[in-house]
């Protein structure tokens, strides 16, 4: 019997990404319970709930699994099995952590958190975004001039705007704009969205906790990305945006270009790829 048919086309190790990232603490919290992941082809952004005992450890237990899934490898023609399988590595993990440890008042250890995935997997047509949300950070997409938002916010008050009971705009002050409605850490299985989006529809991704969309209109990020075109600059002014239009909470950005497709020899693609992680790695 034949094994599978490989898929035609180019492979995800093949796509040549550039990238930036940046977070803080922000102007009024004392701990950053936010995490993120650069390691191409897994781009991840957590935003912990839960307080300085939890939402830290939460958001941080995500980036451990997805860099093990780096690490180990997995089969980029069943990306969405290989997300999901970690994802409830991630529910194991938390739901271990919390029986097994205490919160700083003495009673449960109790965090959630929630998570931001761009991966790479590969179509019968060759290499494709798959974007994944769980929460309420959020995926966006850059490509000719134009934001898109890819992910929907798994929120109390996405569910009211959805509804027409308050507009986008009412969201964003609404008392009620940090209850989310899936996350990880809870009593629910992981539920995430996924989304596969072909790499010319998304030359640039943007990941971002909810501490840059809470204080950015999709318009103030568009400009960002619009006038910053090294992926690292891009990200760094998200955040500093996010800090100029109050920084009340931590904020996060991970920005993502795809370059072009690149031949794994060759001696440029190589260089390239190791000047971004010397200027990035630490941040990384």
């Amino acid at each position: 019997m034949n094994g599978p048919e490989e898929p035609r086309g180019r492979r995800v190790d093949q796509v040549e990404l550039h990238y930036g990232v940046a977070t803080d603490v922000g102007l009024v919290r004392e701990v950053n319970e936010d995490s993120l992941l650069a390691d191409p082809p897994v781009f991840v952004v957590a935003d912990g709930m839960g307080g300085h005992d939890g939402g830290d450890i939460a958001s941080r237990i995500v980036v451990e699994e997805f860099a093990r899934l780096v690490a180990v490898g997995y089969d980029a023609r069943r990306g969405s099995q290989a997300v999901l399988a970690t994802l409830r590595d991630c529910q194991r993990r938390l739901s271990e952590y919390g029986a097994t440890h205490r919160g700083s008042d003495g009673g449960r250890w109790q965090g959630g958190t929630t998570a931001v995935i761009a991966i790479l997997v590969e179509e019968d047509d060759g290499p494709q975004w798959l974007l994944v949300n769980l929460g309420d950070s959020r995926i966006y997409r850059f490509t000719g001039g134009r934001l898109h938002r890819v992910s929907t916010d798994h929120s109390v008050v996405q569910e009211l705007v959805d509804s027409g009971r308050i507009t986008e705009e009412q969201a964003m002050v609404h008392p009620e704009r940090h209850i989310v409605t899936r996350a990880l850490g809870g009593p629910d299985p992981p539920d995430p969205d996924f989304f596969v989006v072909p790499l010319t529809d998304a030359e640039r991704v943007l990941l971002c906790s909810d501490g840059v969309t809470d204080l950015l209109r999709d318009a103030e990020i568009a400009e960002v990305l619009r006038t910053n075109a090294h992926p690292s600059d891009a990200a760094e002014g998200v955040v500093a945006s996010a800090l100029a239009a109050g920084g009340i909470d931590n904020a996060t950005a991970v920005v993502v270009d795809v370059v072009g497709l690149a031949d794994e020899r060759t001696a440029d693609s190589r260089r390239q790829r190791e000047s971004q992680h010397e200027k990035l790695g630490a941040l990384s």
